[in-house]
């Protein structure tokens, strides 16, 4: 969290409050929701490892993501990565113990698969709650 707190502040400094309006017009549509909805966003980007880290550290700065956010949605989303790869971890060590070959699936069971796929859901389900708070 501190790492990536530190490449925000970083990167905000160098390109500056206006970078995203050297990206152009659509750029700025995005953002805005992104904008709206930036915890969820922000937990989805942590939770699913579908980008690498240095985008997601680097797209809330240019959507204009603020500080205590970003520092939070990052410290509650790389909890369950962290979990997850530690699992990961001790069964490669088990599959390794045994002399057999390397497989990857031996290591990422359906049960985790399932917890991050659940966990994403659980934080894309946040988007319209807020929608529904927000029109109440």
């Amino acid at each position: 969290t501190i790492g990536a707190t530190l490449i925000f502040l970083f990167a905000r400094r160098i390109f500056g409050p206006d970078a995203l309006d050297r990206l152009g017009p659509k750029a700025s549509a995005l953002a805005e929701g992104i904008r709206r909805n930036a915890a969820s966003y922000l937990l989805v980007l942590r939770l699913v490892p579908l980008f690498p880290f240095f985008l997601v550290n680097l797209v809330p700065v240019f959507v204009g993501v603020r500080l205590p956010i970003y520092v939070s949605t990052t410290a509650i989303g790389i909890l369950p990565g962290t979990a997850v790869f530690s699992l990961a971890g001790a069964g490669l060590g088990d599959v390794l113990a045994q002399g057999g070959d390397f497989d990857v699936g031996s290591v990422m069971t359906p049960g985790i698969l399932g917890a991050l796929i659940g966990l994403a859901l659980l934080s894309l389900a946040a988007i319209p709650l807020k929608a529904r708070l927000l029109k109440s």
